[in-house]
């Protein structure tokens, strides 16, 4: 607070002696210093029953979903993913202490749930990591850097979404034929550009007001007012938001491309891959074994997609 005053003293004399005004500018930012980092005042947001049972439901369903990773690496799960029991073959939910019955080859569905969460988990949050990283960061940068460094980053933007990523990541496997991995990091950086558009908009917006102003005459670094002003204080819920909508877009495709036959491969579970061998037997009266995978899917996307909406409502107040 003290380094204001002291960057004030060194100027010299003005003729009309505005600097005579040096304690009082330095009393004014001392009492509006604890308010400049929100661009409005809080507001009192009252929660109805609605917001806090989508609250519930998502923080239960992530929950479930953190528990059956770490019950994945630890391999505590009912039974072995890949030990097959020949004599319950498509068995049904609660037969012979298989809870969630088998599938054609008599695996344990439970357990092979609970291995299918690792196909996506990780590669999820790198996805969601690279998304909104590089996306903020490129967001921030594209309206307070000069004009060619914002052309040459809306023009790299605008190229980023033309690109239709399903078909990318299709082009992709077969060329390469990429690990899980490689293809989350793909699909973090196409939408780098979705989540640069929206940040751009709000630093937009936010880049003339006074709290950007006061913590220029403070002589806060550039750095300090993109990450702390801008994007932490005034871009955090937005940032939540957009990471939810991306983790669920990256299980999104990853069942899809599993379902399809080009994501991850049999034996290793996959809940696209269970929904994909499951479906060859519903004519033949077995229901559970594509149906609770698919069900599994809904939930996890659900949850992400509610978590994402009432999350903005919370932090901004509306």
């Amino acid at each position: 607070m003290w380094h204001c005053y002291w960057r004030l003293s060194w100027y010299p004399p003005l003729s009309y002696d505005y600097f005579s005004l040096r304690p009082v500018l330095f009393i004014s930012f001392s009492i509006l210093e604890p308010h400049m980092n929100k661009a409005r005042p809080n507001r009192r947001l009252t929660l109805s029953f609605t917001d806090y049972a989508l609250l519930a439901y998502s923080a239960c369903i992530f929950l479930l979903v953190v528990l059956a990773y770490v019950l994945a690496l630890c391999g505590k799960t009912p039974h072995n993913p890949d030990d097959m029991a020949l004599n319950v073959i498509l068995g049904k939910p609660l037969q012979d202490g298989f809870i969630l019955g088998t599938d054609y080859l008599g695996r344990d569905i439970l357990s092979r749930l609970i291995y299918g969460v690792e196909a996506y988990f990780l590669p999820g949050m790198l996805a969601v990591s690279i998304a909104t990283g590089f996306g903020a960061l490129l967001g921030a940068l594209a309206i307070i850097s000069r004009k060619r460094i914002r052309q040459l980053i809306n023009f790299t933007n605008r190229f980023l979404q033309i690109i239709p990523r399903l078909v990318l990541l299709l082009l992709l496997i077969a060329i390469f034929e990429p690990g899980i991995f490689l293809i989350m990091t793909v699909i973090g950086i196409v939408n780098i550009p979705s989540v640069a558009t929206l940040v751009s908009a709000r630093v937009e917006i936010l880049r003339d007001k006074r709290f950007v102003d006061f913590a220029r005459s403070c002589g806060a670094p550039l750095h300090a007012i993109i990450f702390k002003h801008l994007l932490w204080y005034n871009c955090r819920s937005l940032l939540i938001s957009l990471s939810a909508i991306i983790m669920a877009e990256a299980i999104l495709l990853e069942t899809s491309l599993s379902y399809l036959g080009f994501g991850t491969q049999e034996p290793t579970p996959s809940w696209g891959n269970m929904v994909q061998a499951g479906a060859n037997y519903l004519l033949q009266g077995d229901i559970w074994s594509s149906t609770i995978p698919a069900l599994a899917i809904m939930l996890v996307l659900s949850a992400l997609y509610l978590f994402s909406h009432t999350i903005v409502r919370i932090l901004d107040g509306k």
